[in-house]
């Protein structure tokens, strides 16, 4: 099968399959249950539902994420939800419904049936204004409450910093005027928030007019690592309360924060909820799973290389890249092993061996790349994905230069109608990529064994072996003539 037909075939499974992904539910309790039988019935609810998912990755069709298997873990986001009027999901811009977890809408429903669920779209500066109008339509169009957000502008703008936006995303000067499309500040969220936790309740109670200057709502926070929760948490809160870090799975218990008398923030732990994914190497590359423990930089250095175009790889980083052969199709993505190994060279990275150093260029790639240095969005799933978007964003790309470059006429478009290149420069291409991308067979060629001695391959030419000069006379036939001496025998006196 070709990688469209697997990848169709991966679809239509998932599709297949859609329902089954779950959210681990709590069963029910009350009161008057003891702590043993209230632990007793969540280790047999979260078998069950282990149970359940372990049938799906037995299918070879399907890819899960490494999702959650720590019971703790999800007794937070429990505790969490129950508490919480108005449930937040931070998702990160640039793949919203990557990070969108439907099951735990539905699951927030069926605790109380007022309760709402907020995506807020974290990291919305790294969006250029045309992006973010089209997600907006899509919320809309499918009912998705959501608000745009930055958590590090807003820290930023505690601090008394601005932020410059050195890749081209810079605000258009007309989004204020459309609420939707807007990035929200500090306290434009802060009210939002708190308006719609009252509104939440007061649906609950029957009028607005029950909540008093004492009660107060609550505000969970909950979503994949590494998508902001704490940052977000912080920049609210308007100073470090909760620890942030890059590596996913900083928190590790659910925190209540006081913003006021009648506001009230949760922050829940990262959580990695069951769901399809393509490989491992999209949730390392995505930011979910920690790049320290990366073990093959290759595979997920290829997810960026196939998301981010050439020609902003090489302006950011200021390098070139090999341009594609004649016989392969000029519009196709670098190869990982081109990206790292142009990387290296232009930085200087060699390892311990005297080869590049793919494991050092590798991680620092894919930090660029989560971190945004890297420019890269995804359009919702009704629009096509258009690299020019990218190109814009970043500015005047390299287009030209490569352009100029080809006309030299050191690599040719390949034409059908010219003739196909000879076999024995296909041959000579295929094998110099190979060996440059380690892809050659490591058996090392069979060598003859030479007759003598290595030092004594390098010699001077010797003469000719003619013996005629030692002939004297004529007589002899030129080998030298061994005289023997012969000791008398003693014969007495």
């Amino acid at each position: 099968m070709t990688p469209e037909e697997r990848r169709e075939q991966q679809k239509n499974e998932e599709a297949l399959h859609a329902s089954s992904l779950r959210v681990p539910r709590r069963p029910p309790w009350n009161a008057k249950m003891s702590v043993e039988e209230l632990d007793a019935n969540e280790r047999e609810a979260f078998l069950s539902w282990r149970r359940s998912l372990a049938r799906l990755e037995e299918n070879e069709k399907l890819v899960l994420t490494p999702f959650e298997k720590n019971l703790d873990i999800w007794r937070q986001l429990w505790r969490v939800v129950e508490r919480s009027d108005l449930l937040v999901m931070v998702v990160d811009a640039r793949n919203p419904l990557f990070y969108r977890c439907p099951d735990l809408e539905v699951y927030a429903k069926e605790i109380d049936e007022h309760r709402r669920t907020l995506l807020l779209v974290n990291k919305a500066d790294l969006l250029p204004f045309s992006i973010r109008e089209k997600w907006s339509d899509y919320f809309r169009k499918h009912g998705i409450l959501f608000l745009f957000w930055s958590a590090k502008a807003a820290s930023a703008a505690l601090e008394g910093k601005t932020l410059g936006y050195s890749n081209g995303m810079q605000s258009n000067p007309h989004e204020s005027v459309d609420t939707d499309t807007k990035i929200y500040g500090r306290d434009d969220l802060l009210a939002r928030l708190q308006s719609e936790a009252e509104e939440i309740v007061s649906m609950k109670n029957g009028s607005r007019s029950d909540i008093g200057a004492s009660n107060s709502v609550v505000v969970g926070f909950v979503g994949y690592p590494n998508v902001g929760k704490s940052s977000t948490i912080n920049a609210l809160v308007g100073e470090k309360r909760t620890g942030v870090t890059s590596t996913p799975g900083k928190t590790k218990h659910f925190q209540t924060l006081i913003i006021s008398d009648k506001l009230t923030l949760c922050d829940c732990p990262g959580l990695v909820f069951p769901s399809f994914t393509s490989s491992r190497y999209e949730m390392i590359a995505s930011g979910v799973l920690p790049i320290d423990r990366m073990t093959e930089h290759r595979e997920a250095v290829q997810v960026v290389a196939d998301r981010v175009p050439r020609s902003v790889i090489e302006k950011v980083y200021k390098i070139t890249l090999p341009k594609p052969k004649p016989y392969e199709p000029q519009s196709r993505p670098p190869w990982a092993a081109e990206v790292l190994r142009s990387y290296c060279a232009s930085r200087g990275y060699v390892a311990a061996s005297g080869l590049p150093d793919e494991t050092r260029a590798a991680r620092q790639i894919l930090k660029d790349y989560i971190d945004g240095k890297l420019p890269h969005f995804e359009m919702p799933p009704d629009v096509s994905n258009d690299e020019h978007h990218i190109e814009d964003a970043v500015g005047p790309s390299s287009s030209e230069v490569l352009d100029s470059d080809s006309s030299d006429g050191e690599v040719l478009p390949y034409d059908e109608h010219e003739g196909a290149p000879s076999l024995e420069h296909v041959l000579d291409d295929l094998n110099s990529f190979d060996m440059d991308n380690g892809l050659a067979s490591h058996k090392a060629p069979v060598q003859k064994k030479s007759a003598s001695a290595p030092h004594k391959q390098h010699k001077k030419p010797q003469r000719k072996k003619d013996r005629s000069w030692r002939v004297r006379d004529g007589e002899a036939d030129g080998m030298p003539v061994v005289r023997v001496f012969q000791k008398p025998v003693n014969t007495g006196p």
